[in-house]
């Protein structure tokens, strides 16, 4: 159905091709994942199979793509739209329309349907993505999560052959994403749909795939296998494939279930061995450096008149009996936080529970309709924004709004004068979490991850006592993942609060002190980061559930105790 013919793409003005040799075929009525690090080319392979690459990106295509039997460098994306239907990482570009139902309609209305099998279709994929109570909600008034779904949900009702997706969990919720593969997995068993997948969290995924697509890092030609023999050499693979290699399982478990199975010896090995406590840092922190006001260039928002601090406070940040409406929803009612100094704090909870919201709240974005907010000795809404960046920074879902310069180099040189920091201070940031990005890449060129990188760097530039993330790892593949709490580990340890809203629960399983779930805007439930995710098993990490009872959480507390 989908065939590469010795591909490879170089965009204008770059010195190298972004991807070369790839010669692999994606048979008709398979799911095929492709994987590999950040960077390497993933998305530009995806888009080749839609046209985008070349006809909309720009550059150079040497080879042959065939699609159901079309050269797609003579066949333009409308001139696939018949078999291809394609969602990129970026749901918001995707959208063509003002409200859910009308976008599920679009692309029919597009290919001429008749108006009867549009409302059957539309129905139909509306319970299909549990998006049924949304129907008439305006898009812009959406979750992250609810906007990824109905961006897959307007390319499933055109009924295409062939399914192009790009990272199409990473801003979903754990039982969203099932419910999103369980819809997947049925269009390729039941109707012979054709499935190329790119996602970085492959522990969600890789049960699901007929095949694997590696692309290495080293420009070396693809591997092509199955999932079990593709995990065994690959540099990326999910917490379950960890921890079959450290305890030389094989075959290597693709599943829980295949884990559990294996994991008595395991268990009994563990059974008399404590686990790695993680507990916040000490009370007796040194200080953080003074607070120093500092350029709102960067932060281009009206600011209102700082309020005087009313005196000192032992929390970073402080929320008591907020509720917050906005766009007439009722987003969040009654909630109580306190993070302290050196805490981490994951806050978890389905798409549309609020976790956004609270971020904003705590870095000003939105007023309060009841309660208060404080971030340290300012109230965030009421405090300009060039006094508030030097004691929270917040990293947002889309980086673009923290991104203007017209390179990497621009973008980091402007982070260290906002931030009055030392002269390199971003590019090593991004050098440390990123290796690879070249200073005179425009931001636009760089991959999603990539993106998100660079906000995050120019962010923990000014190194705020309170650092706020919002799915901070989307995008991300492990090895970043790993750079990036390495970071979040040290910055706690130095005193920094740090809390981060994700659908990661292996980032949550990692970092969290305290895990915090949200539902339909109130707190659910608030204590240690084992005790929550053990609690559920949506939120819980694979190495939990194949050890449990016992609270292990990550294959790295496997390894230290086993050491």
């Amino acid at each position: 159905m989908i065939r590469f013919e010795d591909v490879s793409v170089t965009y204008d003005g770059a010195a190298e091709p972004t991807v070369r040799g790839i010669d692999f075929e994606v048979p008709e009525g398979e799911l095929v994942l492709l994987a590999g690090p950040s960077g390497v080319g993933k998305s530009t392979v995806l888009g080749a199979v839609s046209g985008l690459v070349p006809h909309f990106t720009g550059g150079t295509l040497s080879g042959r793509v065939t699609v159901a039997g079309r050269d797609t460098r003579t066949h333009k994306p409308r001139e696939l739209a018949d078999v291809v239907g394609t969602v990129g990482q970026d749901p918001l570009s995707h959208f063509v329309t003002d409200t859910v139902e009308d976008e599920l309609a679009y692309g029919m209305e597009s290919l001429g349907l008749a108006p009867d099998v549009m409302r059957r279709r539309v129905e139909e994929t509306l319970d299909l993505l549990g998006l049924s109570d949304l129907r008439s909600r305006p898009i812009a008034t959406l979750s992250g999560g609810q906007q990824q779904r109905v961006a897959i949900g307007s390319v499933l009702t055109p009924h295409p052959d062939v399914l192009v997706l790009d990272e199409p969990t990473s801003a979903l919720d754990p039982a969203a994403a099932e419910e999103v593969l369980a819809v997947l997995q049925r269009l390729v068993h039941d109707l012979g749909t054709t499935v190329l997948m790119a996602e970085h969290r492959l522990e969600r995924v890789i049960q699901y795939a007929d095949q694997v697509v590696l692309l290495p890092s080293s420009g070396a030609a693809p591997l092509l296998g199955s999932p079990a023999d593709v995990m065994a050499v690959s540099p990326v693979y999910p917490p379950v494939v960890g921890l079959g290699r450290l305890a030389d399982w094989s075959p290597l478990p693709l599943t829980i279930r295949d884990a559990r199975r294996r994991a008595a010896p395991l268990r009994d090995r563990l059974a008399d061995r404590e686990i790695p406590a993680r507990t916040p840092p000490a009370a007796t922190l040194p200080p953080l450096p003074a607070l120093r006001p500092a350029p709102a260039s960067r932060w281009r928002r009206r600011g209102k008149a700082p309020q005087a601090p009313s005196g000192p406070t032992s929390y970073a940040a402080e929320v008591r009996s907020l509720a917050v409406r906005r766009d007439r929803i009722q987003a969040l009612r009654h909630i109580d936080l306190t993070v302290s100094p050196g805490e981490t704090v994951a806050l978890m909870g389905r798409n549309g529970a609020g976790k956004s919201t609270l971020l904003s709240a705590l870095v000003g974005l939105v007023e309060p309709s009841a309660g208060s907010v404080r971030a340290g000795d300012a109230v965030p809404h009421r405090t300009a924004p060039r006094d508030l960046v030097r004691r929270v920074g917040l990293v947002p879902q889309e980086p673009r709004d923290l991104l203007y310069a017209d390179t990497v180099a621009a973008e980091c040189a402007a982070a260290d004068r906002d931030a009055e920091a030392s002269p390199g201070t971003c590019r090593a940031l991004l050098t440390e979490l990123l290796p690879g990005v070249t200073d005179d890449t425009h931001p636009r060129d760089l991959s999603e991850g990539q993106r998100l990188t660079l906000a995050l760097s120019v962010v923990l530039t000014a190194r705020p006592p309170l650092l706020l993330l919002d799915e901070p790892t989307r995008g991300l593949d492990y090895a970043a993942k790993a750079r990036l709490a390495g970071i979040l580990r040290g910055l706690a340890a130095e005193g920094h609060a740090i809390v981060l809203a994700t659908h990661d629960v292996e980032l949550a399983a990692e970092l969290a002190h305290r895990v915090v779930l949200l539902a339909e805007g109130e707190v659910i439930a608030d204590g240690p980061a084992a005790d929550v995710v053990m609690a559920s098993p949506s939120f819980a990490p694979q190495v939990a559930k194949v050890l449990a009872p016992r609270q292990w959480l990550t294959v790295a507390q496997v390894r230290e105790a086993l050491a």
